[in-house]
């Protein structure tokens, strides 16, 4: 399959010239504009008004999928649905929504579009939104109301998403809950900034220690962060170290068998009380069996109580549904330095081309089958 011009085939890069890097590390910078960008569109186009009440199907494919599944954690009355279903489901994904909200860092996946005109084909008075990275993209350019066009910065070079990822899930939030996150985000950028050094080095630790597999935990309103952070351990890795995303209540009830005494284990500690009661109970089970080797991302008494490592939470106390964008740094940079380590170029660590910057191979088939 042809490379991605963008995104060169070369052994791995000087770290400091690789494009993940400066793409995890500008994060914080873009997190402002995006917020107020989507605050100004919301202003400009009323779209408030149209939100309200309304039940909102939100929809990517792969990463942007994972976007999808954040921001709806957080919305009332919305739910996640990836292209790569409601492509092949539509009439069921779409049930009685008011609103198709589609995220994409490119917008040039095959589904993308196809998805935008199946669903313009069965439902015309459905409202469409398309939140892309990619201004000149087909999803763009495709038959939606309306494009909310993010910074360009965040359209990604490398074959990972992870700018373009906490963006389009910050673009959501702001949808959702936009007094909340105006509030929130000038503080956490600027927290996130501080701590860029220590997550760094942190994550690094962590995956000096990864062997043979990585099991990632979080509780279900940070589903699409454990999702996330786990494909991006395996995209960076190429695969090589099997990934398992889990919640925590959840491990106990058969997935536990996949935990060696060897297997990393990332946790997300919730800001809940409640969740996290479970959450330590869990641990502390893992501590007895003596299994796992426990990174946490959390910011706790004690935290060698419950932790080999820990790696800095930037948003500990803000409701769980909205931390996604924010914490998923972490788990990025763990994925980096994990391709490092194994000898993988992050930009491109797939160079055979089992995977690519944007899907190939797709066929888009008519509604009717043919």
């Amino acid at each position: 399959m042809p490379q991605d011009s963008r995104v060169p085939a070369t052994k791995a890069q000087n770290h400091t010239t690789s494009y993940t890097r400066q793409e995890i590390f500008a994060q914080p910078q873009l997190w402002p504009g995006t917020a107020r960008r989507v605050l100004d569109e919301v202003a400009r186009l009323s779209l408030g008004a149209r939100f309200q009440r309304a039940r909102v199907v939100l929809t990517g494919a792969g990463t942007s999928a994972y976007a999808a599944e954040a921001i709806a954690s957080a919305w009332p009355m919305a739910t996640a649905v990836p292209t790569t279903d409601l492509l092949v489901d539509a009439e069921r994904s779409l049930g009685e929504a008011d609103v198709l909200i589609s995220l994409a860092r490119s917008g040039d996946s095959p589904e993308s579009a196809a998805v935008v005109h199946v669903a313009r084909t069965l439902r015309p008075e459905l409202f469409q939104l398309a939140i892309v990275c990619n201004a000149n993209g087909a999803l763009a350019q495709s038959e939606v109301d309306h494009v909310l066009r993010l910074d360009p910065r965040t359209d990604d070079h490398s074959l990972v998403m992870t700018g373009s990822y906490s963006n389009l899930v910050l673009a959501g939030l702001t949808l959702a809950h936009p007094d909340e996150m105006l509030k929130q985000v000038d503080g956490l950028s600027g927290r996130t900034e501080a701590l860029l050094a220590d997550l760094a080095l942190a994550s690094r630790t962590a995956a000096s220690r990864v062997v043979d597999r990585v099991v990632v935990l979080s509780s279900s309103p940070l589903s699409g962060w454990r999702r996330e952070a786990s494909l991006k351990i395996l995209e960076m890795t190429a695969g090589r170290f099997p990934v398992m995303a889990e919640s925590y209540l959840g491990l106990r009830h058969g997935p536990m068998v996949f935990v060696t005494p060897e297997t990393l284990v990332l946790c997300l500690l919730s800001s809940d009380p409640l969740r996290r009661a479970y959450e330590v109970d869990l641990l502390g089970e893992l501590r007895e069996k003596r299994i796992g080797y426990l990174a946490g991302i959390a910011e706790i008494d004690e935290p060698e109580r419950y932790f080999d490592i820990v790696i800095p939470a930037i948003a500990p106390c803000l409701d769980d549904a909205l931390r996604t964008p924010f914490e998923i740094v972490g788990a990025q940079l763990l994925g980096y330095n994990l391709s490092l380590l194994t000898g993988l170029n992050p930009d491109n660590p797939s160079p055979n081309g089992i995977i690519n910057r944007v899907v190939q191979g797709v066929t888009i088939h008519a509604l009717d089958g043919q």
